[in-house]
């Protein structure tokens, strides 16, 4: 049996990464020329948002909860206990809730965008629609993409308040903070742009992973192997690409000092 070399796996992988940053080139040239696909544009959107709401909601409350745990204990202990619902409304809009919410997806949307558009390419459904003279970006991918970019910031939002809510719970009942303490907290500690901060990041991780998934999907070859192949790496793509690009995103919203809310 054959060795697959690391050279290998990684030029084909960097072909197939050049392959999305082209398509995600394409998906906004034909935005621009208004070329959206509205029926399946709405289908995706009813898939990537209602259908990852509760996994996405349950994740939020368990890691607002995971997190109050942490820090309560320990700001009680140096007397800072009134500051536990500012910092778990900061850590959660600017960077728990994007990051956790679109990690979610990658595993759920981002791998069946793989999977079904691998299926169709392996199976020559996508060059039926070409012979039907339908551009697969206008009818699959584009739709793709607006769902995601919409439903994700959604998303992220919804995840942030049920992630406070799950703090709000523990730090009332176990570290017997006060209820009207921990919310005022956290209204002196956030501001408007955290929130938008937030909404841009679920935007662009939402991008993201359709454009990999989508990519990924329109570059399968092998039949159902390489459609099983292509699901994974879309994930492990979109997960790397979603905690780089969160990197550089925190670096140019949040430089300075910030400001004192004590």
């Amino acid at each position: 049996m054959s060795e697959v070399r690391p050279s290998s796996f990684l030029g084909v992988w960097s072909q197939r990464l050049l392959a999305a940053i082209l398509l995600g080139g394409q998906v906004l040239i034909h935005l621009l020329q208004g070329r959206i696909h509205r029926r399946n544009t709405v289908e995706q959107m009813a898939a990537v948002g209602p259908d990852s709401l509760l996994i996405a909601l349950i994740t939020a409350v368990f890691v607002g909860a995971v997190f109050t745990i942490q820090v309560a204990r320990e700001f009680i202990r140096f007397g800072a206990g009134t500051t536990v619902g500012g910092v778990l409304a900061l850590a959660l809009t600017r960077e728990l809730a994007p990051v956790l919410t679109a990690v979610v997806l990658a595993g759920r949307v981002g791998s069946a965008f793989a999977a079904e558009i691998g299926t169709m390419r392996v199976t020559e459904q996508i060059d039926a629609l070409y012979m039907l003279k339908t551009d697969p970006i206008d009818y699959l991918v584009i739709p793709r993409v607006l769902a995601c970019c919409v439903m994700l910031p959604i998303l992220t939002l919804l995840s942030a308040i049920t992630g406070m809510i799950g703090g709000l719970v523990i730090a009332t009942n176990l570290y017997r903070l006060s209820q009207s303490v921990f919310i005022d907290s956290a209204r002196n500690f956030l501001d408007v742009w955290d929130v938008t901060s937030a909404l841009i990041k679920g935007a662009v991780f939402g991008a993201t992973i359709a454009i990999i998934g989508c990519s990924w999907g329109l570059t399968t070859t092998g039949g159902a192997k390489g459609v099983g192949q292509s699901t994974t790496a879309a994930v492990v793509t979109a997960l790397l690409s979603i905690f780089i690009m969160n990197f550089f995103l925190s670096w140019v919203m949040f430089q300075g000092l910030g400001r004192s809310t004590l």
